[in-house]
């Protein structure tokens, strides 16, 4: 229970900061009052019909059949890759994009300690196995940590150019993408760990645990390729 809890703590502060975030790009690239509200209540209806549908999702327990095809990639990830995909690239030039603090997109990715440290705890109830924490091949707590890192030298101390972050979000959809990698062959294709069986526990499957597939770690992919396309369009101003 009190796992239980922690997932959707952080599922809902993350939400929270996702809304202050869209809220203040928002208010200030929109002069119009309605356009202003509307804008608002797309952005908030969207999060909670997401939150819905992942629900809805677990409860159906078609997530927890880890035979082929993949379920979880085909109605949780690939549909929330694409559509961060798509949005993020017919937004780019957006002035609203522009409005978002640099420093906020780059420290927002520090929630991914919490996140390690969840994972880690889940493992030590049943629910996940070490291959997937910081114990096996999921590294993912040095990026976030690297978070605090970039944030303190590019921003407080102004000691690194701006550049490095844009590397540094290429490094932390590298990171993503091996914990993605190890996550589902292991859970689909377990034998290329010498195993029989799934690394994951159907548990893992189950609400609020959905909530790290299905929303955590999409999230952090979002803000990276935000985070891209606002340094790159702030570059190309510039030059």
């Amino acid at each position: 229970m009190i796992l239980e809890t922690a997932f959707l703590a952080l599922s809902g502060l993350m939400t929270l900061i996702l809304i202050y975030i869209g809220f203040y790009a928002i208010n200030r690239s929109i002069f119009h009052a309605q356009n202003i509200v509307k804008a608002k209540v797309v952005l908030v209806s969207g999060l909670f019909l997401w939150q819905v549908y992942l629900y809805m999702m677990a409860r159906s327990g078609i997530l927890e059949d880890f035979s082929l095809p993949p379920r979880l990639p085909l109605l949780i990830i690939i549909p929330l890759f694409t559509f961060s995909g798509i949005f993020v690239y017919r937004n780019r030039t957006k002035n609203w994009v522009q409005q978002i603090p640099i420093s906020w997109l780059v420290y927002y990715q520090s929630f991914r300690i919490t996140v390690e440290i969840l994972l880690y705890w889940s493992m030590t109830y049943g629910i996940l196995p070490a291959l997937v924490t910081f114990e096996g091949y999921n590294f993912d707590i040095g990026f976030g940590v690297l978070a605090l890192l970039i944030g303190f030298l590019v921003f407080t101390k102004k000691v690194l150019p701006i550049k490095y972050v844009v590397y540094w979000n290429y490094f932390g959809l590298l990171v993503l993408s091996s914990v993605i990698f190890v996550f589902v062959t292991g859970t689909y294709f377990p034998d290329f760990y010498g195993e029989t069986e799934s690394i994951l526990t159907p548990s893992f499957l189950e609400y609020p645990y959905i909530l790290l597939a299905g929303f955590l770690m999409p999230s952090a992919v979002f803000i990276h390729l935000l985070s891209i396309v606002q340094l790159k369009h702030k570059t190309t101003n510039n030059n």
